[in-house]
C-alpha cells in the first residue's frame, strides 16, 4: 500500500476530536448539575418542633429512619419520590396523602364541628383550600435549621407511627413482606420521621418558588401537588431537539453515504475461526457456563417476585414470602441480572482481547481462572450477605457485608470494594494479552479504543463510593444514577459496541477503518445525548428546574442513535448471508447465532430503549408515570432486550469458539430454541401484561392520584390482577424455551470441551 492509499485508509482526526469534545462538554454540565444537587437538595432540619417549641423529632431521627429504610431493604419493596420497587406503596406519597386527609379532618372538625366526609360541597372545597395552603407553606428556618410543624402535622406524624406499624404487620397488603417484618417501636418512629421529611419536601414550596423541592411530585390534588408549568414547557421544547438531532443524523448519513457496518471493497481475511481457541479463550468458557446458570436463577427468582402482584401474600397457595420476603427476592433478581450480564461482558472482553494480541502471555490462563473464582466469591458472598442483612443477622455490619439498601447497588460496601478489585484485575489481564497489538500500527488504534472502553467500566463504578447510608437522599440518587445510567446504559453500551466492532474486524467482515469509525460514531451519539440525559431520572428527586430543562432536551435525543441502530439489524442480516469458500464448498458464516442475537439487540434497542424509553422520559409523562408498570415495561425490554441479548451473543460466541463444526451440532439445536424462546417470551411479557397494565395504572394516577395507583386497593383490582396473571405465558415461554435451553447448551459445551481435553 503506497502513502496515498495509507492516508485514505485513515480516519479523519475530527472523529477523535468529536469524542473528546462530547465527553468534556457532557461531564462539565453533569458535574455542574451534581454540584447544584448538593446545594439545592431539600434541607434536613436539625430538629422539627411544634408551636410551643417542643421537639417532635430531630434530624438525627430522620437519618436514623433512612437507615431503617435501607437495612430492611424497603427500597426493594416500595419507593421514595417514585424510585425503588413497585411491590409496595410509594412511602412518600402514602404519607403525604394520609397527612392531607388528617389535616382535612382536623380542620373540618375545628371549622364545622363534623368530619370531612360529612361536609357540604362548598364547605369541603373551603377545607381543601386550607389544606393546600397549610401544607404548601414552608416553615423551615434556615438560620436555626428548625422546621415548624403545625398541630395537625404533628398529630398526623404521631398517628402514622401506628399506621406504618400496621402496614408492616399485614402480609396480604404490604407487597410480600412477612408478618411483623418491622415491629421495633423506636425503629418505626425513626422510619416515620424519615417518611414525614420526604412528604414535607414533596409538598412544601421551595423558598421564593411556587413549587416544592420535588417539583410538586407526587401528584396529589388534595395536598396541592399538581404538575409544574416547567414540566409542560420542557416536554414541548424537547421535541425540537429530537427533530433537530434526527435531521443531523440524516444529514450525516447522506454525507458519509453509509454509517453502518460496511464491509468495504478490499479483500479481508478472518483472524479468528471456530475450534481454534487459545488456552485463555478456553479458560473463559467457565464464565459463560456460570452466566447461563446465574441467568436461570435470576429469572426463577424474578418469576417468584412478580407473582406476588398477581396473588398478594401467596405463591400458588404456599406462603413463600414468609421465608423469602420480596425484598430479598427482588434484590437477587436485580443483582443477578447485573452479575450475569457483566460476567458475560468480562468473559467476552477476555476472549476478544486474546484474539487481538495473538500471543499468549505466560500465566494468562491462570490469571483468568483466578479472576473467575474472585467473581464467584463476590457473587455468592454478596447474595448470602444480602439475605443475612435483610434478616438483621449482621448487626452494625449490615451495610458493609449485607444489604446496603440502595436499589441496583444493594450489595454491601465490602463486596463493592472486592468487585472493583476484580475489575482492576480484569483490566490487567486485558492489557497483558492485548499489549502486542498496541505496538502494531495496523491494530494500534482499534486496540487502544478497546482498552479505553474497558477502562471506563471500573472507573465509572467509583461513584458508588461517594455516598453513605446517612447522605441526603437527593445526593444519593444523583450518584446512584451515575452508576445505573452512565455505567450501564452509557459505558457498558459503548464497550459492547467496541467488542462487536473488534469481533467483526477479527472475522474479516468489516475493515479496520469502518470498525473504528463505528466506535467513534457510537461514542459521540450515545454519550452526546446520554451524559446530560442522565438527569431525566432526577426530575422529581429534589433537583432544580435547570436539571429538568437540560435533561429533557438531551434525553429526547437519546432516541436518535437508537433509531440509527435499527439499521444494524439489517446489516447483520447481510453479513450472515455472506459466504466463504472453505474446503472447495460454500459454507455459511459459522457465528450465525451470534449475529441473530445481535439482530435482536437492534430490534429491542429501538422498541425497548427507544419507543418505551422516550414514552416515559418527557417530564410531563414522567410526572404521572414514574414508579408505575410502564417503568419495568421499559426496563425489561431495554435491559434484557439490549444488554441481555448482547450478553447472550457473547456467550454464544464463547461456546462456538471452543467447538469444531461437528461438536457444534448438538448445542446449536438448543441455541436455536433459546433465540426464539427469549425473544417471543419477552415480547409476550410486554404485549400481554407490562404495557397494557402500565397504561391502566397511568390512567389511575391521573384519575385518582399517585398514592392511589401505588396503594393496596389498586393492586386488588380485578383488571389489575388479570393483567398480572397475563404475565404468566410470557414468563413461561421465556424461562422454559429461552433460558433453560441456553443453560443446557452451556453444560453440553463445557462437557464437550472437557472431554476433548481429556
Amino acid at each position: 500500500m503506497n502513502l496515498r492509499q495509507t492516508f485514505r485508509s485513515e480516519l479523519s482526526a475530527w472523529w477523535r476530536v468529536g469524542v473528546i469534545f462530547t465527553v468534556i462538554a457532557g461531564f462539565t454540565v453533569l458535574i455542574f448539575i451534581t454540584v447544584k444537587a448538593y446545594k439545592e437538595s431539600p434541607p434536613i432540619p436539625k430538629k422539627v418542633v411544634d408551636a410551643a417549641g417542643d421537639t417532635v423529632f430531630t434530624g438525627e431521627d430522620i437519618l436514623a429512619g433512612q437507615q431503617v429504610f435501607l437495612k430492611y431493604g424497603l427500597m426493594e419493596n416500595g419507593t421514595i419520590w417514585g424510585h425503588g420497587a413497585y411491590l409496595g406503596p410509594d412511602f412518600s406519597a402514602e404519607y403525604l396523602h394520609s397527612l392531607a386527609e388528617d389535616v382535612g379532618e382536623e380542620l373540618a372538625r375545628e371549622r364545622y364541628q363534623r368530619g370531612f366526609e360529612a361536609l357540604q360541597l362548598a364547605e369541603r372545597e373551603a377545607v381543601k383550600a386550607e389544606i393546600r395552603q397549610l401544607l404548601k407553606k414552608n416553615r423551615f428556618d434556615p438560620r436555626t435549621q428548625t422546621l415548624l410543624f403545625t398541630k395537625p402535622e404533628e398529630n398526623s406524624y404521631r398517628r402514622q407511627i401506628t399506621k406504618w406499624q400496621n402496614h408492616f404487620s399485614h402480609e396480604s397488603r404490604n407487597g410480600g413482606l412477612p408478618p411483623k417484618y418491622l415491629s421495633n417501636r423506636q425503629e418505626l418512629e425513626h422510619l416515620t420521621a424519615f417518611f414525614a421529611w420526604t412528604a414535607w419536601a414533596a409538598v412544601a414550596d421551595r423558598p421564593n418558588k411556587s413549587y416544592s423541592y420535588t417539583s410538586n411530585f407526587p401528584y396529589d390534588p388534595l395536598a396541592g401537588n399538581t404538575p409544574p408549568s416547567a414540566a409542560i414547557l420542557w416536554s414541548a421544547l424537547s421535541l425540537i431537539t429530537l427533530l433537530g438531532g434526527t435531521a443531523v443524523i440524516l444529514f450525516a448519513f447522506g454525507k458519509f453515504n453509509y454509517l453502518g457496518w460496511k464491509r468495504g471493497d478490499e479483500e479481508l481475511q478472518p483472524r479468528m475461526w471456530p475450534g481454534e481457541a487459545t488456552e485463555s479463550q478456553r479458560a473463559t468458557l467457565k464464565y459463560f457456563v456460570i452466566v447461563a446458570l446465574l441467568f436461570l436463577v435470576q429469572v426463577l427468582v424474578g418469576g417468584a417476585t412478580a407473582h406476588n402482584r398477581a396473588e398478594p401474600g401467596s405463591f400458588y397457595g404456599f406462603n413463600l414470602y414468609q421465608f423469602l420476603p420480596t425484598t430479598i427476592l427482588r434484590t437477587w433478581h436485580l443483582q443477578l441480572a447485573i452479575f450475569w450480564i457483566a460476567t458475560s461482558y468480562i468473559g467476552g472482553g477476555l476472549l476478544l482481547a486474546s484474539s487481538l494480541g495473538k500471543k499468549e502471555p505466560k500465566y494468562q490462563a491462570k490469571g483468568i481462572h483466578l479472576l473467575f473464582w474472585a467473581l464467584v466469591l463476590v457473587v455468592v458472598g454478596s447474595l448470602l450477605g444480602e439475605l443475612l442483612g435483610i434478616n438483621q443477622l449482621l448487626g452494625n455490619l449490615w451495610s458493609w457485608f449485607g444489604h446496603q439498601g440502595w436499589e441496583y447497588l444493594d450489595l454491601g460496601r465490602g463486596w463493592q470494594v472486592l468487585l472493583v478489585v476484580g475489575l482492576v484485575l480484569w483490566m490487567i489481564l486485558l492489557f497483558r494479552v492485548a499489549a502486542p497489538a498496541l505496538k502494531d500500527p495496523e491494530h494500534k488504534e482499534i486496540t487502544t479504543l478497546f482498552m479505553i472502553a474497558a477502562l471506563v467500566i471500573p472507573l465509572f463504578y467509583l461513584p458508588a463510593f461517594f455516598f453513605s447510608s446517612t447522605s441526603n437522599y437527593t445526593v444519593v440518587d444523583n450518584w446512584r444514577f451515575w452508576i445505573i445510567h452512565l455505567w450501564v446504559e452509557g459505558f457498558f453500551e459503548l464497550f459492547v459496541t467496541t467488542m462487536v466492532a473488534v469481533l467483526f474486524y477479527q472475522l474479516g467482515l468489516v475493515s479496520r477503518k469502518n470498525a473504528t469509525r463505528i466506535i467513534y460514531l457510537d461514542a459521540i451519539l450515545f454519550l452526546g445525548a446520554g451524559i446530560i440525559g442522565t438527569g431525566h431520572h432526577w426530575y422529581w428527586t429534589g433537583q432544580t428546574h435547570l436539571n429538568m430543562a437540560l435533561s429533557a432536551l438531551f434525553s429526547a435525543m437519546e432516541v436518535v442513535p437508537l433509531t440509527l441502530l435499527t439499521l444494524d439489524a439489517w446489516d447483520f442480516v447481510r453479513l450472515t448471508r455472506r459466504s466463504e469458500e472453505a474446503g472447495g464448498r460454500k459454507r455459511q458464516l459459522p457465528y450465525k447465532w451470534v449475529f441473530y442475537f445481535l439482530m435482536a439487540v437492534g430490534f429491542w434497542n429501538f422498541v425497548g430503549a427507544g419507543i418505551f424509553g422516550f414514552l416515559i422520559n418527557l417530564p410531563i409523562i414522567s410526572y404521572f408515570e414514574i414508579g408505575t408498570v410502564l417503568t419495568p415495561n421499559h426496563g425489561h425490554a431495554a435491559l434484557m432486550g439490549v444488554f441481555g441479548m448482547e450478553a447472550v451473543a457473547l456467550m454464544v460466541l464463547g461456546f462456538r469458539q471452543v467447538l469444531s463444526d461437528e461438536q457444534w451440532v448438538r448445542p446449536e439445536k438448543f441455541i436455536r430454541v433459546s433465540f426464539w424462546g427469549l425473544n417471543i417470551g419477552l415480547a409476550l411479557m410486554v404485549v400481554c401484561s407490562l404495557f397494557p397494565e402500565g397504561i391502566f395504572q397511568l390512567s389511575d394516577v391521573i384519575n385518582n392520584g399517585y398514592w392511589h395507583a401505588r396503594g393496596a386497593e389498586y393492586f386488588t383490582n380485578h383488571t389489575v390482577q388479570l393483567l398480572e396473571w397475563m404475565r404468566l405465558p410470557g414468563d413461561a415461554v421465556f424461562i422454559v424455551f429461552g433460558v433453560v435451553p441456553l443453560a443446557i447448551a452451556a453444560v453440553i459445551t463445557y462437557a464437550t470441551m472437557k472431554g476433548q481435553a481429556t
